[in-house]
């Protein structure tokens, strides 16, 4: 029987990306091709192999590559990249990933100044601004004025020539607070209790005990009398205590230097990034320091010069500072010959922002502020306006924390990639996104070691007429309850104004399932976040990534290998450090770590797997101790399924089980927590903290990274936990969570400036039949109302 005749875009060998024998994680030496210049989903259940496939073989290769033509001299700076367990890879192209992850806390970094379009910005303000006050770079809040001088060598009739210049740089830095538009004032009084001296411990610093070395840098120092309260010093002793620059002393015979309270905390404390912080010091920060808007600029990180020079009455930082769909109004009335091709570009960028549903943020909002759903959008905007073609876009669920208004608008974006005559790879589980697929590759048929293979190829009509997971699920839709629960109490929200809600009152619903939705920039998170009351009782479980090192894993955040290390000891009649590869058991040669880390001097360090100890972490003694039969690493390497049922009872199988129910049988005990995606890490979160009863759970988008099929399981224990005595607040977009809930409370009717207020409280039902807001259509046409 003669072979069916290939799709066109599939017959020609030149026209796919081929791989063959991927082995990446949990791929079983994988074959398949994927068409070039088309738009390929990527499905399956989550953990079935889509982002080893699609990231960690396919991109991961094709920026190995590109690494390696540069000259060695630039590779050492760059991350070093291993080759993927795969046999081979053919015709791929350089790959761009648009990743889901934070774009950053640098303060200095904003959406204008990650998207280029303040770059534009610049340039038309130092073309047209009146007065005029120099070129693009006068209006950079990252660049200094600096004016002086310095020798210049060069060459004149053959001679050098070292000759003195004098130099002026004209930026937009504000001095006062150096480009950052804010200031921080501390409160002394957090810093220190006046009425005792040095010695008696005056200090409330954390680390600055009286005894300790950082008190006795003071006391020694010949400025301070350790013995004076510091309500009695003199103006001149309390100027050396708390503001003295940089002085030389000798302590204890040692040469140290002195240095004022407030500078030195201000370096230890206040200049790094918050999230490094030790609990109590971050603690300590929030308390003592206060942030605000630069008074010398108001906050707008300009100096006075970049912020005179003006068009048609509005300043850069006029401009920078307007919600970016009334910025394009305003760009869109320059009407000058001289800069026609720089506002049509600018007019381009900006309207991208509208398309893709970010109309509501504005340039001078900082980058690191972002969701992670907004900073994939906001990648994708700088790569709609580069003139690069033929290129690999890979895309990590581009319709997280999209309204399914706004998903119609992001699919319209990704086909304008593909039409550029880019090849674009999109992992996702929405069927509005899969829909658009030119071609669809399913992995599975399950998690972990279950999944791994290709259980489908072709178009959308194939994918749903397969016997496949997804292919069963993709018209799927949860029905409208028949009845709801009734509520038990309310949280009371009155007057709330963060952001853009407008002095919202709303009663939040206890003792039973409340939705908020609404489109993405509305101010549901800020209604939520912002306004609940913090206590014992609420339980915010989100996205955010989960603090600990490299030897963190499932198994230590949890506290399951506690339970483990104990029962391992018991066993064999030795103590539980011996079951740590942070401890006693560790592998002499890589110290726990399982990878060996080679450090090349100032290049970038490496990494290969310990021969010794074969990546398990311990040394060759402990791995002769079982457990049933079983090793402590064997077990570390089990799925959380596998392990539930190697472990019948007690308080590890106990979690083990909550981490089931949320959908993460499929994660193995052992795993660096730093592989797990957003939604992996906000029900790993979860089933740790489900143990309560009279909680309130606040879950910010739990569907993320959900498989159509475990949305019903997340329905199923989110009931579970109301009818447990709980109160369940869910930020969600998905219509069947929508349709599952017992109250809906929608924020609206727009987003950034156009929302901020409460459109509709009530039941799904009654917001259907009402029909008025963006959600109620939406959700209408989901349940088929």
């Amino acid at each position: 029987m003669a072979p069916e005749p290939q799709p066109a875009h599939i017959a020609d060998s030149h026209e796919v990306i081929r791989v063959i024998g991927a082995r990446e994680n949990n791929l079983q030496g994988i074959d398949v091709e994927i068409p070039k210049r088309r738009l390929t989903v990527f499905t399956g259940v989550s953990g079935s192999g889509k982002s080893s496939l699609v990231f960690g073989t396919i991109a991961n290769e094709s920026q190995r590559l590109i690494n390696e033509t540069y000259p060695t001299f630039v590779q050492q700076f760059m991350g070093q990249l291993s080759r993927p367990d795969v046999d081979a890879l053919e015709n791929i192209s350089p790959a761009i990933v648009v990743d889901q992850e934070r774009m950053g806390s640098n303060a200095r970094s904003t959406v204008g100044t990650a998207t280029d379009v303040h770059a534009m910005l610049r340039l038309l303000f130092s073309r047209i601004g009146v007065p005029h006050v120099g070129s693009p770079q006068a209006f950079s809040f990252n660049v200094p004025s600096v004016s002086g001088a310095g020798a210049v060598t060069f060459e004149k009739s053959g001679q050098k020539v070292k000759e003195r210049r004098s130099f002026e740089i004209t930026g937009g830095m504000c001095p006062a607070c150096e480009g950052l538009g804010q200031v921080s004032d501390i409160d002394l009084d957090e810093l220190l209790d006046r009425s005792l001296s040095l010695a008696a411990g005056a200090i409330r610093v954390p680390g600055y005990n009286p005894d300790g070395w950082m008190v006795k840098g003071f006391t020694e120092s010949g400025f301070l009398d350790r013995d004076k309260p510091i309500a009695d010093y003199t103006e001149a002793e309390l100027h050396d205590f708390l503001h003295k620059e940089q002085t030389k002393v000798k302590i204890a015979g040692i040469n140290m230097t002195y240095e004022g309270l407030i500078p030195k905390v201000t370096k230890s404390m206040l200049q790094k990034d918050r999230d490094s912080l030790q609990p109590h010091i971050r603690a300590f920060v929030d308390r003592a320091v206060k942030f605000m808007p630069c008074p010398a600029c108001g906050g707008t990180r300009l100096n006075d010069g970049a912020r005179s020079s003006k068009i048609a009455g509005v300043s850069i930082a006029d401009a920078a500072a307007m919600q970016i769909t009334d910025l394009a109004a305003w760009v869109a009335t320059i009407d000058d010959p001289a800069v026609a091709p720089l506002v049509a570009g600018l007019t381009q960028a900006l309207d991208s922002f509208v398309d893709i549903g970010l109309g509501y943020l504005s340039l001078d909002r900082s980058s690191g502020t972002l969701s992670g759903g907004e900073a994939q959008r906001t990648k994708m905007i700088r790569h709609l306006g580069s003139s690069l073609t033929d290129m690999t876009y890979v895309f990590d669920e581009p319709s997280t924390g999209l309204h399914p208004h706004d998903i119609q608008r992001m699919n319209d974006l990704l086909l304008l990639l593909r039409d550029k005559g880019n090849t674009v790879l999109v992992v996702e589980h929405k069927p509005e996104v899969i829909a658009i697929a030119d071609h669809v590759i399913d992995l599975g048929p399950g998690a972990g070691r279950h999944g791994g293979r290709i259980m489908y190829e072709g178009d959308v009509a194939g994918l749903r007429a397969s016997d496949t997971i997804t292919g069963r699920h993709f018209d799927h839709r949860a029905e409208l309850k028949p009845t709801t629960r009734t509520r038990t109490g309310a949280i009371e929200i009155r007057g709330a104004n963060l952001h853009n809600l407008k002095d919202v009152d709303v009663d939040v619903p206890l003792g039973i399932l409340t939705v908020i939705t609404g489109v993405a920039g509305s101010g549901k998170s800020s209604l939520i976040h912002g306004s609940l009351p913090a206590s014992a009782e609420v339980v915010v479980v989100d996205q955010t990534p989960i603090k600990g090192s490299r030897r963190s894993s499932p198994a230590t955040y949890t506290g399951i290998l506690d339970d483990i290390r104990k029962a391992f000891a018991k066993a064999n009649g030795v103590k539980p450090a011996l079951f740590s590869a942070n401890s006693d058991g560790a592998c002499p040669a890589c110290r726990g770590l399982g990878v060996i880390i080679t450090n090349l001097g100032f290049t970038q360090s490496v990494e290969t797997r310990c021969e010794l100890c074969e990546g398990s972490g311990f040394s060759d003694d402990v791995l002769e101790y079982t457990l049933d039969g079983r090793t402590i690493a064997e077990v570390l390497a089990m799925s959380a399924d596998e392990a539930a049922a190697f472990l019948g009872k007690g308080p590890a199988h106990t979690t083990l089980l909550r981490m089931i129910d949320v959908g993460l049988g499929y994660i193995t005990l052992g795993q660096a927590l730093n592989t797990l995606s957003g939604g992996e890490r906000q029900r790993l979160k979860l089933a740790i903290s489900m143990a309560k009863t009279g909680a309130v759970y606040v879950l910010d988008e739990p569907t993320t990274g959900l498989h159509l099929a475990d949305v019903d399981n997340l329905l199923a224990l989110l009931d579970r936990l109301v009818d447990a005595g709980n109160s369940v607040i869910v930020i969600e977009h998905h219509q069947a969570v929508m349709a599952h809930a017992d109250w809906i409370i929608d924020v609206g009717p727009g987003a950034g400036r156009d929302g901020g207020t409460v459109v509709f409280e009530g039941t799904p039902a009654d917001l259907v039949s009402q029909g008025e807001t963006l959600t109620a259509q939406h959700l209408a046409r989901y349940v088929g109302a």
